[in-house]
């Protein structure tokens, strides 16, 4: 069995069989990847605010 912990109190973790049985949907659009390795958070904040106004 594998376990995480949480630090959130009072939050239940879903057992696997609840994953497995969650209701998904298709991601159908297109994905925005923010590349945030050595920059500044502000500077990963700026790029992906520019991305989501073009797009």
């Amino acid at each position: 069995m594998t376990s995480r912990s949480v630090d959130v109190p009072d939050l239940t973790s879903p057992d696997w069989q609840q994953v497995v049985n969650r209701e998904y949907e298709p991601w159908d659009r297109e994905r925005v990847v923010v590349d945030t390795a050595g920059q500044e958070p502000r500077v990963s904040l700026a790029e992906l605010l520019a991305r989501l106004r073009s797009g």
